[in-house]
């Protein structure tokens, strides 16, 4: 699904996305995973086209997300001299006392729903999908 209302605060798919880190991370792409347990598989990804401004943790918990404020929007735009398409903001849970406030500013976002395994399996189908670390058992 791609997102058309880039200041409005997303809308995810029904689901339990409790748990949430980043599964890749390059200079055209980052991709946030999320599941209700991130030890064998993640069943949605939030991919970022070309960001511009990343600011969360590499791993978090139980994220809210919001519109962003105008002084948000206004900042990012200053930042990079136009306004991106682009603006996700939310508060998540990383482990310390209080939430933390993340912003990530991007070209394009798409919601993929679908299960990525996170370790080989043998028995996989050929449509399965893996996660960017795993290795088939023979490499």
């Amino acid at each position: 699904m791609h997102v058309e209302r880039p200041h409005a605060a997303i809308q995810l798919p029904e689901g339990s996305w409790w748990d949430w880190d980043v599964v890749a991370w390059d200079g055209g792409q980052l991709r946030l995973a999320a599941g209700h347990d991130l030890s064998y598989y993640h069943s949605l990804e939030l991919v970022f086209g070309d960001p511009f401004v990343v600011s969360c943790p590499s791993a978090f918990h139980d994220p809210v997300f919001r519109a962003p404020t105008l002084d948000e929007v206004l900042k990012v735009t200053r930042q990079l001299g136009e306004e991106p398409a682009v603006v996700v903001t939310f508060e998540a849970d990383a482990g310390g006392q209080e939430p933390v406030s993340c912003l990530i500013a991007a070209e394009r976002l798409d919601i993929v729903q679908e299960t990525v395994l996170r370790y080989w399996r043998e028995d996989a189908g050929p449509d399965q999908r893996f996660a960017p670390w795993v290795r088939s058992s023979g490499q």
